[in-house]
């Protein structure tokens, strides 16, 4: 039994768009490309919704970014816990193992969790965490970070020594900026930062990936 609380209520949350509006955003989740390989539950729209505070300092890491000659490229923002909890389920009961080759070719499913790819509570669900890239405005193409997103292998660790120079110090890049920003890496994914002083640390949220839910809870 988990001694946080659950809720529905986005109050707290916005839009990523209207904070950082040259963000771009391909939203994993709402496709079918992603480790599973269906639209995961909660996704109801394709868009990145987030606390407000994080999004204030998304906002001001993306305007460093803009200054080196980058755009952020959002692939998930707040991950309802349904979306979690399908998972799990996915990890420990599913059989399917059609992504395997594209997101875990190096670990059996059932290593999603323990080796921590994959979280019972993950910080998604608190609202103030973000999976990222950057993307070059000089070549208009994705960052070489050395693994693509959602890869769960010891490769995507950030300071792995299985990366070419290159990628190296553009994960490094990427975490410099986000960590004087506010925001705190994850030891297992390059991708996968959390605003440090987050405003829910012991609340995880249930509402739909979805605009039109967040318009109808402020009317």
């Amino acid at each position: 039994m988990s001694s946080y609380d659950f809720t529905k209520d986005p109050s707290g949350f916005v839009l990523l768009s209207d904070f950082v509006p040259h963000a771009i955003q391909e939203i994993r989740y709402f496709s079918t490309y992603n480790f599973i390989g269906e639209r995961i539950d909660g996704y109801e729209e394709p868009c990145a919704i987030i606390t407000s505070e994080a999004a204030r300092a998304l906002k001001s890491a993306s305007n460093e970014f803009n200054v080196m000659g980058y755009r952020i490229k959002v692939f998930d923002a707040y991950r309802p816990a349904p979306a979690v909890k399908q998972f799990v389920f996915w990890a420990l009961e599913d059989i399917d193992l059609r992504m395997k080759p594209y997101f875990y070719p190096e670990i059996d499913k059932e290593e999603c969790i323990s080796l921590g790819y994959i979280a019972k509570e993950s910080s998604h669900s608190r609202g103030s965490t973000v999976d990222l890239t950057l993307l070059d405005m000089s070549t208009g193409k994705e960052v070489d970070m050395g693994t693509p997103f959602d890869y769960f292998g010891e490769k995507s660790h950030p300071g792995s020594k299985n990366v070419t120079d290159e990628q190296h110090e553009a994960r490094m890049m990427l975490q410099r900026v986000m960590v004087r920003n506010g925001f705190v890496p994850y030891e297992c994914e390059w991708w996968h930062f959390t605003l440090d002083n987050e405003p829910y640390p012991n609340t995880y949220f249930s509402f739909p990936v979805s605009s039109a839910y967040l318009r109808r809870s402020r009317v």
